[in-house]
């Protein structure tokens, strides 16, 4: 392998552990919410979800609004 070569490869390598880290999280955070959050009323569970993800979104957006 050429020098340039070698550090595609460590990136690659890194991009895909990263990556894995990321979807295992959040498996595991679905998988929380799926046995805690209303277990056993899956559409209340989706609704709420979606509403908490949203509130955070909106939030987040005018909270990066007003401190730029």
């Amino acid at each position: 392998m050429k020098r340039g070569e070698e550090k595609t490869v460590k990136d690659v390598f890194y991009t895909i552990l990263v990556a894995f880290a990321i979807i295992s999280f959040w498996r595991g955070a679905w998988g929380l919410m799926d046995l805690y959050l209303f277990p056993s009323h899956k559409v209340w569970s989706f609704l709420i979800s979606i509403l908490v993800g949203i509130g955070i979104l909106y939030f987040t957006e005018n909270l990066m609004k007003r401190l730029i």
